[in-house]
């Protein structure tokens, strides 16, 4: 089974934003120094932040019903704006709320690094 591919009905709204999320195992030590150690592999995860400010009610299903369906833990191929590649996200995290009319959606993508298919 392929993993599915998020293709919104239109593009996010200026103002995407990219954070890496790091995770390390850290000893600290008596006289103010600490080591840090990489957790595993893939310890530097991306996560990204999208909107879509304009939309239809139907736009605004499409988007949410493809992270309702894929549950906050199945993985998808999506390729934010500004990256060369599509990779692997996960998506638990959306809201959606309407003003005359307009809806608007905001997600927090997470890059996956499951196996999961």
């Amino acid at each position: 089974m392929s993993l599915p591919t998020f293709n919104p009905p239109v593009g996010p709204s200026p103002g995407t934003s990219h954070k890496p999320t790091v995770s390390l195992w850290e000893a600290e030590f008596g006289d103010g120094y600490s080591q840090p150690t990489p957790k595993g592999l893939n310890h530097i995860r991306k996560s990204t932040s999208l909107a879509w400010n304009v939309l239809t009610y139907e736009q605004m299903l499409e988007i949410t019903d493809f992270f309702e369906r894929m549950g906050g833990h199945l993985p998808f191929f999506y390729r934010p704006y500004g990256e060369r590649f599509a990779a692997k996200w996960t998506c638990k995290d959306w809201t959606f709320a309407t003003e005359g009319g307009i809806w608007t959606v905001k997600a927090e993508l997470l890059q996956s690094v499951s196996n999961a298919v």
